[in-house]
């Protein structure tokens, strides 16, 4: 499966191509450099100077042709909207000479994205040539500093398609995106690695502005140019264009430190030869890497200290210089493992859309959301707006749904973790769900959200089960045991559970930004499997009057919900909108947000609506081994009457006053609505029309789960047609604002097929598919430990490592597979092996590798 875009569906794709944390270049459907998110912020729609790549074919002494190696500029040609433009430019002056769309380009170009790798096709008929580009940058699960390189990787393929030999010429070209005045542009040569570092020596090493970019090829022939020339209007593109397009190699420029340039910033250029005899392929390597290691807290400065600190990757790396002789002298590994993890993921016998979903999130890791703190601790905005994070602080209620994280970089994961109970958590226990940066400064003063909180305790849960680590659990267990029990402390300004009854009531601040009053399953439910993980939890370390205590108070509280909150069809909300005193309880703020004057009406509930987080909690717990939280039954009904009230083939009849991630025919899940012969509040819960991502993830996956398989599908197959594109960018999928976390909830599609099962503490994995028929069923998976395939098949079941290890004591199958073995082989030899409780014991356990798989030999 490839996604292939050509034409109009090339227009909104920028496809990310940095480290985690690091930053990331944009590669856009037509082949131009966009997006530079290098700079430790988002930088949406922009471009650095005239950088783009070049193509030239020659034959005794004569250039034959020279392209730009872009296609067509998508429409609109009137100009961008451009923030502070010099004159003659912008909006009303066609699109930016910067942009390289009028020198000549490739008729014919395709765009294939397989994230983490974007393909490319170039064929004209008046060049001599075919070009294939892959770009990338790695990916490699559990290795998160070899996937965190600050680098965009290119691996182009030119083939001579001429009849006689032919001379290539391919020529990156880069501008110094660094504002100065003390130019920095040197070549040099290390190892076989040609560079161009362009940087300043106008900043100090503390400033913000402090950094530089690398342009490299491992290329054996080359040539290049330190300078374009400086000069006025067109001058430099002008004298670009001559001195490329004239047959041979590149004549250095350079100008002194002291001459600053006449109009635009710098660029340079790097160029790579190649002679290729008819028919005869070659591939040529190039990067850009850049090193910007001072992370300035430009969106909420502490006021009362420093707001700058050093970027993880300054710690691996002295310069960009440094990081592009990494990826060289590295990249044969970078790639063949970047590889393997793709070939894996996609080889995965679920619906092509599903691996779309699935993969295209993945993304988000390497957008501008994401950094990595000095320690190499992981933290994440929500989203990005176009030149700022959204939403700070590794938002808890919001990275609740990432679950893409956890599972292919489990170190980082748990590092949050770490960070929010190291610094967010209150004195009794109130978690704050915003971490503020610099580390250390004064909490976000706020009141706790449920289900950040609770799901706090939840992801701990997760987090132990997939590392086994108990003396991470051990370490951060007091921390835990306080967070739950603030539901009922004295001092819960918000009155949560204050008559300890297992259900969540008073006010409730969750993920849609505002509160609840009155019971409801979507914040109980947080609550009651916060209850349950801690009673198990606490168990395991001992603490049985704890354990006792939560679990009492689980069953007690789950037995209520079930019996009052399911009305036959879903959960609601039990709330009487009419009762002031609701809000008279707590303050006059309260009141005046909430009270609806005009109505006696309480503001922003869901009441007696089907809102698509009513079971979430069950989703968490079937993704964890938690087990059950709400009736299966009702869970059930509940997912059936999710899907007919709140799913839209067609938004085009559908009254939308939020934000409008879904137009026209487009179809989508929705977050709340009120059947017919239902009471809609007057003004009910926020963002209520709304289609986002990672909610609409979070209910398909449940479904699937559940058994409902094609409703599933049609959700996920509703979301991606519209990230086509020509409308949006399928690489980034909004919500508030650009590479929005919540969508990384699409990873969790992969377990809700499989059926995987998980716990590290007993080495126990299982697998249970969704569905399966006649042929093979093969499944991506990750742990802590390792990560590799599973695959079922008539004859035998596989279990493949293909990172890592995995020491395995328990494997758990289907009952009716665990009857048909015949007998289990690792590299060859037979292994000892007991079926106790429907699993398969192995007593001391085997440790598995890339060498030793497992192999289950299957009775016909």
């Amino acid at each position: 499966m490839k996604n292939v875009y050509k034409g109009a569906k090339t227009r909104e794709i920028s496809f990310p191509l940095g480290g985690i944390g690091s930053g990331c270049i944009g590669l856009s459907g037509n082949g131009r450099l966009v997006d530079w998110e290098i700079f430790n912020r988002p930088n949406k729609k922009s471009f650095n100077g005239f950088s783009h790549f070049a193509i030239k074919a020659e034959r005794h002494g004569k250039v034959l042709n020279a392209r730009v190696l872009n296609g067509d500029l998508q429409a609109s040609y009137v100009g961008e909207h451009v923030r502070n433009a010099p004159l003659h430019s912008g909006y009303g002056f066609g699109p930016e000479s910067q942009t390289m769309a009028g020198m000549p380009h490739f008729e014919e170009v395709e765009f294939r994205g397989e994230f983490p790798f974007a393909e490319m096709s170039f064929a004209e008929s008046r060049f001599p040539g075919r070009i294939e580009l892959v770009a990338f940058n790695p990916f490699i699960p559990l290795q998160e500093d070899d996937s965190s390189i600050p680098a965009a990787f290119f691996e182009w393929e030119l083939e001579n398609t001429d009849e006689v030999p032919l001379t290539y010429t391919l020529c990156l070209s880069a501008g110094n995106p660094i504002p100065t005045e003390k130019v920095v542009h040197q070549y040099s040569e290390s190892d076989g690695v040609h560079s161009i570092l362009l940087g300043s020596n106008q900043f100090n090493s503390e400033d913000p502005y402090f950094g530089d970019i690398t342009i490299a090829t491992d290329a054996a022939a080359i040539s290049y140019q330190e300078f374009w020339y400086r000069g006025g209007w067109c001058d430099n593109l002008e004298m670009f264009w001559h001195d490329f397009t004239q047959p041979g190699q590149l004549n250095n420029r350079q100008y002194r430190e002291d001459e600053p340039p006449v109009r635009r910033r710098d660029t340079a250029s790097l160029a790579a030869h190649a002679e290729l005899m008819p028919g005869e392929k070659k591939k040529i390597r190039f990067t850009i890497s850049w090193s910007f290691p001072n992370v300035n807290n430009y969106w909420n400065p502490n006021p009362d200290g420093p707001n700058v600190w050093r970027n993880y990757y300054a710690t691996l790396f002295e310069d960009s210089r440094a990081s592009a002789k990494y990826a060289f002298k590295h990249w044969n590994y970078l790639y063949e493992r970047t590889l393997t993890f793709k070939e894996a993921l996609f080889s995965s016998t679920v619906p092509d859309v599903v691996k779309d979903a699935v993969s295209a999130n993945l993304s988000v890791l390497k957008s501008a959301t994401s950094l990595r703190l000095t320690d190499g601790s992981f933290y994440g905005f929500e989203g990005v707006i176009e030149d700022t994070g959204c939403c700070e602080g590794s938002c808890t209620h919001v990275w609740n749904y990432a679950y893409a994280l956890p599972f292919l970089f489990p170190r980082l994961e748990r590092s949050m973790r770490d960070l929010d109970f190291t610094y967010n958590k209150r004195e009794d226990g109130r978690m704050s769900f915003r971490l503020m940066l610099p580390l250390g400064r004064e909490r976000m003063d706020f009141r706790a959200c449920a289900d950040g909180q609770f799901g706090g305790v939840m992801k701990v849960y997760r987090d132990w089960k997939i590392s086994g680590d108990t003396e991470w659990l051990r370490s951060v267990w007091p921390a835990i045991k306080q967070s739950i029990e603030y539901a009922w402390s004295d001092t819960n300004e918000d009155k949560w559970d204050t008559e300890k009854r297992g259900v969540l009531v008073g006010k409730q601040h969750h993920t849609l930004d505002m509160e609840l009053y009155g019971p409801n399953s979507w914040l109980s439910g947080f609550y009651l499997a916060a209850l349950k993980a801690g009673a198990e939890m606490a168990e395991f370390l001992g603490d049985q009057k704890t354990s006792e205590e939560f679990s009492n108070l689980f069953q007690t509280g789950k037995q209520w919900v079930d019996e009052h909150l399911f009305n036959g069809q879903y959960y609601v909300q039990r709330v009487d909108l009419s009762d002031k005193s609701l809000l008279d309880q707590f303050d006059e703020e309260t009141v005046r947000h909430y009270w609806n004057v005009e109505l006696g009406e309480i503001k922003y509930q869901v009441a007696e609506g089907c809102v698509i987080d009513q079971v979430i909690a069950q989703w968490h717990a079937n993704l964890s081994g938690l087990g059950e939280i709400f009736d299966k039954g009702q869970t059930r009904t509940a997912l059936q009457s999710l899907y007919q009230y709140n799913f839209k083939t067609s938004m085009r009849h559908e009254a939308n006053t939020w934000r409008l991630y879904s137009l026209g025919n487009e179809g989508g899940l929705v977050i709340c609505t009120w059947p017919e012969g239902i009471s809609k509040p007057a003004i009910p819960l926020t963002y209520n029309t709304e289609t986002m991502t990672g909610f609409e993830y979070q209910a398909a996956s449940h479904m699937i789960q559940e058994g409902f398989i094609e409703e599933g599908i049609s959700i996920v197959e509703a979301i991606r047609n519209r990230y086509d594109g020509e409308k949006r960018n399928p690489w980034n999928e909004i919500e508030c604002g650009s590479n929005y976390a919540r969508s990384m909830a699409s990873y969790s599609l992969l377990q809700a097929f499989s059926g995987f099962e998980y716990n590290m503490v007993n080495g126990m994995i299982g697998f249970k598919p969704e569905q399966f028929e006649e042929g093979i069923f093969r499944i991506f998976w990750s742990l802590d430990a390792g990560w590799g395939t599973f695959e079922k098949c008539e004859e035998q079941i596989r279990l493949q490592i293909l990172g890592g290890q995995l020491h395995l004591k328990v494997f758990k199958l289907p009952a009716e597979q665990l009857i048909a073995i015949e007998q289990i082989q690792s590299n060859g030899d037979n292994l000892a092996y007991t079926i106790e409780d429907n699993e398969i014991h192995f007593a001391g356990g085997y440790t598995l590798d890339t060498t030793h798989p497992l192999v289950i030999k299957l009775r016909k």
